[in-house]
């Protein structure tokens, strides 16, 4: 999770799901909720990192839907997540179902565009209360894998924490929902990127 200080609204009384907390989960977090992956997979799907380790109930489940019934909890942290889904707005059913306010977080399109990490999915990305999202196979973006292995292989280099940094606020994005979160499919890809007219003085958009 890049932007923890977004989470502004969990109450002391509220009980808190995560969904795909990785290794790292959210200190607040209540119950953890995880897909069934092979090792090897879900060493993939957190982004390479360390085995969750925690005392806190950990739920694991498949199919499409939370093994939960519906408003069990009050709050839901969805971190990095989304893009590893195929149906944004099903996924996001589920989690408006299962709790009437949470967080979201996941990379943009720019982040896999240098990157191409082949466990994600989609593309997503929020405006004006709506995340809009693609999947990446709709894209030419695998044309450019060779392109891409190289920057990934760049991982492994110290300056690429720096590199991510600097870019953190286009790399990806996060928000606090109420009631239901708005998805919608995009139609073209320009739904899943910055607006041209931000970039017309040579400046980046406002974070």
């Amino acid at each position: 999770m890049f932007f923890p200080e977004y989470i502004q609204h969990i109450e002391e009384s509220d009980r808190v799901l995560e969904v795909g907390p990785g290794g790292t989960p959210h200190p607040r977090s209540d119950v953890m909720l995880e897909k069934i992956f092979s090792e090897d997979e879900a060493h993939e799907q957190r982004g390479q990192t360390d085995a969750l380790v925690t005392e806190k109930p950990v739920i694991y489940y498949e199919g499409d839907s939370f093994p939960f019934e519906d408003d069990e909890f009050d709050y839901v942290i969805c971190s990095h997540v989304l893009e590893h889904i195929d149906d944004v707005d099903a996924f996001s059913r589920e989690l408006n179902r299962v709790a009437k306010k949470g967080y979201v977080e996941y990379p943009t399109i720019y982040y896999d565009f240098v990157y191409n990490f082949p466990h994600h999915k989609t593309f997503l990305f929020y405006s004006d209360g709506v995340s809009y999202w693609m999947p990446k196979s709709d894209t030419p973006l695998e044309f450019f894998r060779p392109v891409q292995d190289f920057f990934r292989a760049s991982l492994a280099i110290d300056t690429y924490v720096d590199f991510i940094s600097k870019f953190m606020k286009y790399f990806f994005q996060g928000f606090e929902w109420f009631g239901t979160i708005q998805t919608e499919r995009a139609s073209r890809l320009s739904e899943v990127c910055f607006d041209v007219d931000d970039f017309a003085d040579g400046l980046f958009p406002p974070p």
